[in-house]
């Protein structure tokens, strides 16, 4: 069963009065931004805006981490919502409890840029880090729901082009199938209040802008997975991205590549973001924690 904490947050949004529909996307993204980008920093932490390679970025760490490893971090939101801004708070709580410095990516957004820019600057801020932070052995990507996939693309892209791989790879939640093909997108309709069908067709829509969706780089969970980095899975048994997460898993395991996965049930869609409100986000950072210790040691 749910914490009491968790179930307590759930009652608080459900009396919350809901806001009018936004009018357009970029209303939407411009609350967002506002609501998020207002959260405090987490005790002991700072967040400092750097230019990586040529792509917006936050760059949060907690006092006293310079020498930590680098946590290169890519935003949900279905590739057209969201930002390094809206997600600082989040940051912050991931660098303190993680103890690394954790890279937000401020990578673009469709429709206005569509795939695969969002990988081009993902592969941008990569070079950034090895260039001016750290380390392949150092550094670690991370991403949840779409940054998720992001962060698997990114794993391939570096590969292709001759990089070396991270020390390992964090899937939140992953969108990592852009064919929305899964049968828990009907088996979990139910249970999962924040993803559905109809908004990952139209997400996928805007993101690919008639590419193909079997493109490994817009989809990972298609891809040959071949020398890749350990990665750590963490997914809730109850939303309908589970498939993506299942098919991630399965794909790394038949290319030899080391798998960490982890069903939380009664969880809603990247839980992780609301840490430290309850204890399973807490729980699932200190894994993620305990994964980029064991990586980078």
């Amino acid at each position: 069963m749910a914490s009491p904490e968790y179930q307590a947050l759930v009652a608080r949004q459900a009396a919350a009065t809901p806001p009018p529909p936004p009018a357009d996307l970029h209303e939407l993204r411009a609350r967002i931004e506002a609501a998020q980008g207002a959260l405090p920093l987490a005790d002991g932490t700072g967040a400092t805006p750097v230019d990586a390679g040529g792509v917006a970025a936050i760059l949060c760490e907690r006092d006293g981490g310079a020498d930590d490893p680098v946590f290169v971090y890519f935003h949900g939101g279905g590739y057209r919502i969201c930002s390094a801004l809206a997600y600082r708070s989040y940051g912050t709580h991931l660098a303190r409890i993680t103890k690394s410095r954790v890279l937000l990516v401020d990578y673009r957004l469709a429709p206005e840029h569509p795939f695969p820019a969002a990988v081009d600057d993902a592969l941008a801020a990569y070079r950034y880090v090895l260039d001016h932070l750290a380390d392949s052995s150092r550094v670690v990507f991370g991403g949840d729901s779409a940054g998720g996939g992001l962060t698997a693309a990114l794993m391939l892209a570096a590969r292709e082009a001759g990089l070396p791989q991270p020390a390992g790879g964090v899937l939140l939640s992953a969108w990592a199938d852009l064919t929305n093909s899964s049968a828990t997108y009907v088996d979990n309709a139910g249970t999962d209040r924040l993803f559905s069908k109809e908004m990952a067709d139209g997400a996928a829509d805007l993101y690919l802008a008639g590419q193909a969706a079997t493109n490994p780089l817009a989809s990972p969970a298609l891809a040959d997975w071949s020398g890749l980095a350990p990665i750590l899975v963490h997914v809730s048994a109850d939303e309908v991205l589970l498939g993506d997460s299942v098919a991630v898993a399965a794909a790394a395991r038949a290319a030899g590549v080391s798998v960490t996965y982890e069903e939380f049930p009664e969880m809603p869609h990247v839980w992780q973001i609301s840490v430290p409100a309850f204890p399973e986000a807490v729980d699932s950072v200190e894994k993620i924690g305990a994964f980029v210790a064991s990586v980078t040691a």
